[in-house]
């Protein structure tokens, strides 16, 4: 089916890249996994459904009973690896679970953070993702690739390696960072350069001979607790913009042979930044076409589902909008900054999304960001999930947009997905009519209003008009500026109950009777047909509805 065969990152690439800094091999064999699926949080309260393979982060998991417990249980689904805090139990039970269940066990080093370990490993699993069938080098690394890169000019430095953008927080690291100082582990782990650091290079001009000049320009050891090792630096540039810098630990100055070499990568890294800049766009726009073909149902669905990733789930649809802005048309600004919001609104839906299933899918196709979100095959109460994350995600963005959201119904194969789709469109398109104070909804609980919007549409597209006994109290009100048409609206939601009819409409029982004996005298009808009140009931609902029809 042409599907993207580029290998993702198996465990051994993990701990090569993040071990001896954040992760440690506890035991198992590393080797069983050779590429891992999906990263997904433990929840003992609300078990998520794995991935192939998943990478399982144990956040709050800890005693050797209940690590062995886990482990078994999810070798049982299938998962390649588990990861706890350190320290980790050197139980024989731990071991002996480990080893029957094929789950590795791994431990994160103190003070590193399980959201920032998240964001690791989603990056490093992210490459072969979506895209191109075969992979992409620069200078013989692989593009994009930012921590083979480092381990790369690590290897021809000889020196523990970090690369920083221009706020000085970390895009990629080298191995060997256990032989720097304090303040680089520092870095390491929090992504991000410390503050007081930051200053130090600040006030002492480090920053400005960085960026003033394409040479490796040298930093002296401070006399800040932490900062013991000199460290070689140069900027990163693509023409005269700033992208970032390199900054690798060294014994002392670099030899011309070594500068040279950290010269020449700092070029291969501004491709690598640029690529990765222009990446972002170019993937979210092939997201976003990959999704589109898969919500359409086409022949292309099932190609592009693999390339997803969702080729072995369930899907539930979602649909999210948000209201345009109440502006004049000529308001270029306001729409551009409405535009950027609902971009930001987008992320964060595929964020929220992505926290629940790793293999997610949302994208921004037109003015609606659809989300699919994979649920197991035999999972019966998907929908009602659904709901719910919908319900959730409105919670946390809170009522700044306003956005609303349309679930669809369960899609258990290719062909139903389209049809899932349609649910979340006309459940959007409910809310987006008014009429009440919901935000989100389920197809099924709008099906109704739904059907009427769609009965709507079909008579406005053949430009029929209101016809027989309302159309002629219309055009009586209009001749006479009269209430036949309110007076009959209030009769019948009241079920023909007089007093309550005439409280609705704020006037006396008899002068209301009076207005009913004229609305059936004009309308030349019978009210106490039960046919002739429903087409009256459908008729009167469809002129309040909003579009052609309502006007």
């Amino acid at each position: 089916m042409g599907l993207n065969t580029q290998p993702r990152a198996g465990l051994r690439r993990v701990l090569e890249d993040l071990g001896t800094t954040l992760l440690d091999l506890v035991c198992g064999d590393p080797e069983r996994a050779d590429a891992i699926g999906g990263v997904v949080i433990h929840d003992p309260l609300d078990e998520p459904a794995l991935p192939r393979h998943a990478l399982v982060l144990g956040v709050s998991v800890h005693g050797a009973s209940d690590i062995a417990g886990l482990l078994t249980s999810l070798g049982e689904a299938g998962a390649a690896a588990l990861v706890v805090r350190s320290p980790a139990p050197s139980d024989a039970a731990v071991t002996q679970a480990a080893e029957r269940s094929g789950v590795a066990l791994l431990a994160l080093t103190r003070g590193a953070s399980w959201a920032q370990l998240a964001a690791l490993l989603r990056s490093l699993l992210a490459d072969g993702d979506v895209g191109e069938a075969e992979p992409q080098t620069l200078g013989g690394t692989p593009s994009g690739d930012m921590f083979a890169l480092a381990n790369a000019v690590a290897a021809l430095l000889d020196a523990p390696v970090t690369i920083e953008d221009r706020s000085s927080r970390v895009l990629a690291f080298s191995g060997r960072q256990d032989e720097a100082d304090a303040s680089r582990v520092e870095t390491v782990l929090g992504r991000q350069v410390p503050e007081r650091f930051t200053r130090l290079l600040e006030d002492r001009g480090v920053f400005r001979d960085l960026y003033r000049s394409d040479q490796p320009v040298l930093v002296r050891p401070a006399d800040t607790e932490g900062f013991d090792i000199p460290r070689v630096a140069i900027a990163v540039r693509a023409g005269d913009e700033i992208l970032g810098s390199i900054w690798a630990v060294v014994d002392s100055a670099l030899s011309p042979q070594r500068t040279q070499a950290l010269h020449d990568a700092a070029k291969l890294v501004a491709l690598h930044m640029l690529r990765l800049r222009a990446g972002a766009d170019v993937e979210r726009r092939l997201r976003a076409d990959l999704l589109s073909t898969a919500l359409e149902g086409g022949p292309g669905t099932s190609e592009a589902l693999g390339r997803l990733g969702l080729s072995d789930y369930a899907g539930v649809v979602l649909a999210l909008a948000v209201p345009d802005p109440p502006a004049p048309s000529g308001s270029t600004d306001l729409h551009a900054r409405h535009a950027a919001e609902r971009q930001r609104l987008t992320d964060a839906f595929a964020m929220h999304l992505s926290a629940l299933h790793a293999r997610a899918a949302t994208a921004l196709i037109g003015d609606v960001a659809y989300g699919i979100l994979p649920v197991p095959q035999h999972q019966t109460d998907a929908e009602e999930n659904a709901v719910r994350v919908a319900a959730d995600f409105l919670t946390r963005v809170g009522d700044r947009m306003t956005p609303l959201i349309g679930v669809g119904t369960v899609a258990r194969d290719r062909g139903a997905l389209a049809r899932s789709r349609d649910g979340a469109d006309r459940a959007l398109r409910v809310l987006r009519a008014g009429g009440s104070a919901r935000r989100h909804a389920h197809i099924s609980d709008v099906h109704v209003e739904a059907l009427l919007l769609d009965l709507a549409d079909l008579a406005a597209e053949r430009g029929d008009p209101p016809t027989g006994p309302l159309a002629r109290l219309l055009a009586y009100d209009r001749r006479h500026d009269s209430t036949l048409v309110e007076t009959l609206r209030s009769w019948l939601n009241s079920f023909g109950d007089v007093p309550a009819a005439a409280e609705a409409m704020y006037v006396h029982q008899n002068t209301f009777r009076y207005r009913l004996r004229r609305v059936t005298e004009v309308a030349e009808t019978d009210l106490t047909d039960p046919d002739t009140r429903f087409a009256l009931m459908l008729q009167l609902r469809l002129l309040q509805l909003p579009g052609p029809s309502g006007r």
